[in-house]
């Protein structure tokens, strides 16, 4: 099994180009299902969950390559609705292809996706919705087994609480569903955006999009013509980067970004006192005479993202004074406490907050990762200890993170990928 050795007390330099959105990638390869014809998509991080659900699709019977992040992806010889515990287990994101599959084909039958070490993430938003355009859902042997003969039909659907993968599953089961579909408290991620945008440019009809109010005109069970599309930055991967800047208080520039996605993470920065000069597609992080204390409530976009949670807790070691973060989506994103406690960072929980006492001085240690985002917070910590960090089972940064090692070293890091 992969760590990383990292030695700390290191400023950067430099710049860093921005991968494509893991987390529009995933709902956008399942789109593929709903095509008539292939379908490239530039821009596609190579990373463990994109291979993931690249090898569920070509089990279910699609054509797929991968190479040099582009995707093309063939579902005209489909020939399976059974997506299996196997490959389901590894990655949640791969409920996303319930929607699509129960849309085109009238059936399927998808593992649940089981436990996550962030908490409780359940899947009944998507199947009460589904419910209502027709659907009967049964649940057997740890299995979604869902039917539709006739198709699906449009409904009015108000999601009970905002849902970024249950948007996006009802969104493409409504594309080919009979009828229009209206939804209500929609996510308005960016990921969600763009999964609408290529929708519309396919010939499907889409009103509200970026508004949490969607009307979908479905296309009566006839499959879309896709276009080939560019999948869009990765505001979380440009956030930690930005982070790693501020953590170690140097001046770095990252590329290939869209600012406004990332505007709540800018404000943050800017009341802890750092810089920050961006352009059209590029934002730059100057170093600040003192790092200020912050808070920060997790919220659904466009509010403070929970997936960059972590990685600020990481900053807030740095800060000159008391920073409080409440995490309001889910209920066990605190797991990184314990590993930063380990390098000598001063946190105290309770319930949902984290109460973070600083500056301290962090000091090199082992330390394992428990989830994604909390794997990058603990690279950052590394960055500023004292000593030797090695961080264990970074199976997880894999999931999310693209050639982490080579982009940080372009920065002056010293970091090393070993085996155990």
């Amino acid at each position: 099994m992969d760590y990383l050795e990292i030695e700390g007390s290191q400023k950067i330099l430099g710049e860093v180009a921005i991968s494509g959105a893991k987390n529009a990638a995933l709902p956008l390869l399942t789109l593929t299902l709903l095509s008539r014809r292939p379908v490239k998509i530039d821009n596609v991080p190579n990373v463990a969950d994109v291979r993931t659900l690249l090898q569920l699709l070509e089990n279910l019977g699609a054509k797929q390559s991968f190479i040099k992040n582009s995707a093309t992806v063939d579902t005209s010889d489909v020939n399976s609705t059974f997506a299996n515990y196997d490959i389901v287990r590894k990655m949640r994101a791969s409920i996303l292809t319930l929607g699509p599959l129960l849309t085109r084909f009238g059936h399927c039958e998808v593992s649940l996706p089981g436990g996550c070490a962030i908490g409780q993430r359940p899947i009944d938003l998507h199947l009460k919705a589904l419910e209502m355009m027709g659907a009967d859902i049964d649940i057997k042997q740890g299995y979604v087994i869902a039917s539709a003969p006739n198709g699906l039909n449009g409904a009015n659907i108000v999601f009970d609480k905002i849902t970024v993968t249950g948007s996006e599953n009802i969104i493409m089961a409504a594309a080919l569903a009979h009828g229009t579909t209206t939804l209500s408290n929609v996510a308005k991620e960016p990921e969600v955006v763009q999964l609408c945008e290529v929708l519309n440019k396919s010939g499907t009809e889409i009103k509200g999009i970026g508004s949490a109010e969607l009307e979908i005109k479905g296309s009566n069970g006839k499959l879309l013509d896709i276009p080939d599309f560019t999948v869009i930055p990765d505001r979380i991967e440009a956030g930690t980067y930005l982070c790693a800047g501020a953590i170690t208080n140097s001046e770095i520039t990252i590329t290939n970004v869209i600012p406004e996605h990332l505007k709540a993470l800018i404000s943050k920065l800017i009341s802890m006192g750092f810089e920050i000069l961006k352009t059209k597609n590029s934002i730059t992080i100057k170093p600040c005479a003192k790092i200020l204390p912050t808070n920060i409530e997790t919220l659904e976009y466009p509010g403070f993202p929970t997936d960059m949670q972590a990685q600020f807790m990481a900053l807030c070691t740095q800060a000159n004074g008391t920073s409080v973060i409440d995490e309001r989506l889910f209920e066990n994103r605190f797991m990184h406490v314990s590993e930063l406690s380990r390098m000598g960072a001063n946190i105290k929980l309770t319930s949902h907050t984290a109460t973070i006492y600083a500056p301290t001085k962090l000091t090199g240690a082992d330390v394992m990762a428990t989830d994604l985002r909390a794997s990058s917070a603990l690279v950052l910590a590394a960055l500023v200890a004292e000593g030797t960090t090695r961080i264990h089972r970074i199976y997880h940064l894999d999931r999310g993170y693209e050639n982490i090692e080579r982009k940080l070293s372009s920065l002056g890091v010293k970091i090393k990928r070993l085996s155990e």
